[in-house]
């Protein structure tokens, strides 16, 4: 098996890391924020954040060749978990199906900066590209 670096259009890191790393059907994401794909700014709101780290989830799954339905499981970072309703909102937007959705777990952290919220996933895709 040989090991692949994702990247995606309006997504980066500052470190030399890709947005995800993909291994047969395997595809993790490394962490992904809430900021402008033009800017690299953090948007102004936990609602602004999370629906732009849900469209940086979206075109890194995309990339990696897969399909939010490929995500089992994701894992979100907040720095204040009172605000999981704006979370919730992008949650059900994007996994409308309460018997088609990824595992979630969401944790409280002292995250940097302006950034509200973060997250990875997991996903198993089941494209023919695995061994690409």
């Amino acid at each position: 098996m040989t090991r692949r670096s994702i990247y995606a259009d309006g997504f980066s890191h500052k470190n030399p890391i890709p947005a995800a790393s993909r291994i047969s059907n395997m595809l993790y994401s490394g962490s992904i924020q809430g900021t402008d794909p033009a800017t690299g700014d953090y948007g102004d709101t936990i609602e602004r954040q999370c629906e732009l780290m849900f469209d940086h989830v979206r075109r890194i799954v995309q990339a990696g060749g897969g399909s939010l339905a490929d995500i089992i499981k994701m894992t979100v970072w907040m720095r204040d978990r009172s605000q999981r309703a704006a979370l919730n909102a992008v949650w059900l937007r994007d996994f409308p199906d309460p018997q088609n959705r990824p595992a979630r777990h969401t944790m409280q952290a002292n995250l940097d900066g302006d950034k509200l919220i973060e997250c990875d996933f997991i996903a198993v895709l089941t494209d023919k590209e695995a061994t690409r």
